[in-house]
């Protein structure tokens, strides 16, 4: 395969799955990491795809989300691990609304290509299904967040108050005994629109949301399904979640480098 027939290859697989881990597209081109790298850096430049760690961004249709660029990288291994049993969780043919949360947002990366309806307030979550065929999609309106790319406020409630989804997937800033919290309260308001559009909600959170309180409650436990969560979580915190009548999936996250390369100081280039 020549440089640019590989290189357009690369950037069809980043703009389809809006975000892709560096050891996927090194195997599914079938060739070195290095190569990988060096065409990473050569769309880097021509502003389609940006550089994170852990993997690469589409930039060729979506604006800067600077919120979202910060919090991607944090545990980042833990929620890809999350998002793979979250997404085993939602069958064919659901219609399934999505947050804007950047755990949430690699759920919906492992749901393209499949057939669902997609409902959600996250610009970054739309762009990955845009051009999908397979699934029909219903973009929430509203205040559009220039950090975030969410939307909400009081349209995008009011389109929520006429919907009914299947299964609603929430991302949280923070979970304690009294339930869930945001740190942005006019998202509170919308996700608590979504927890009432839902006839199932699954939460999905790393471990290090566990025991922490932000901003706002937006639910408290017993408002929840499904807690999707890895294996660091406390058995204090699963027996609160099982007293709560949730039900509780833990995945284990495999042992895997989650930090960037040596050759790619974190300071300077995140890969």
């Amino acid at each position: 395969m020549q440089n640019h027939e590989r290189r357009s290859r690369l950037l069809d697989l980043i703009r389809i799955r809006g975000f892709a881990a560096l050891d996927e597209l090194v195997r599914e081109l079938g060739v070195s990491e290095s190569t990988v790298r060096r065409d990473l850096d050569a769309l880097e430049e021509q502003g389609s795809a940006k550089r994170t760690h852990g993997g690469v961004l589409y930039s060729g249709g979506m604006p800067r989300l600077a919120e979202f660029d910060e919090r991607q990288p944090a545990n980042w291994a833990a929620k890809r691990a999350i998002a793979g049993r979250a997404a085993e969780i939602i069958g064919d043919g659901e219609t399934v609304l999505l947050d804007g949360g950047t755990t949430t947002y690699e759920v919906a990366r492992l749901l393209v290509g499949r057939s669902l309806q997609v409902v959600t307030n996250s610009l970054p979550v739309a762009n990955l299904f845009a051009s999908e065929a397979r699934t029909d999609l219903v973009l929430l309106g509203g205040y559009v967040s220039p950090r975030t790319g969410v939307c909400l406020g009081p349209y995008a409630n009011e389109l929520l108050g006429r919907l009914h989804v299947t299964t609603t997937v929430l991302s949280a800033a923070g979970i304690s005994e009294e339930g869930l919290f945001n740190a942005h309260l006019l998202l509170a308001e919308t996700e608590q629109a979504m927890l009432k559009a839902a006839g199932r909600v699954i939460v999905v959170a790393d471990s290090s949301k566990f025991g922490r309180k932000s901003l706002t409650l937006v639910s408290g436990l017993s408002s929840i399904n499904v807690f999707v969560c890895d294996d660091g979580l406390s058995p204090a915190w699963r027996d609160a979640i099982a007293k709560a009548g949730a039900e509780l999936v833990v995945t284990p996250v495999p042992d895997a480098d989650d930090t960037p390369p040596a050759s790619f100081p974190r300071r300077n280039r995140p890969a």
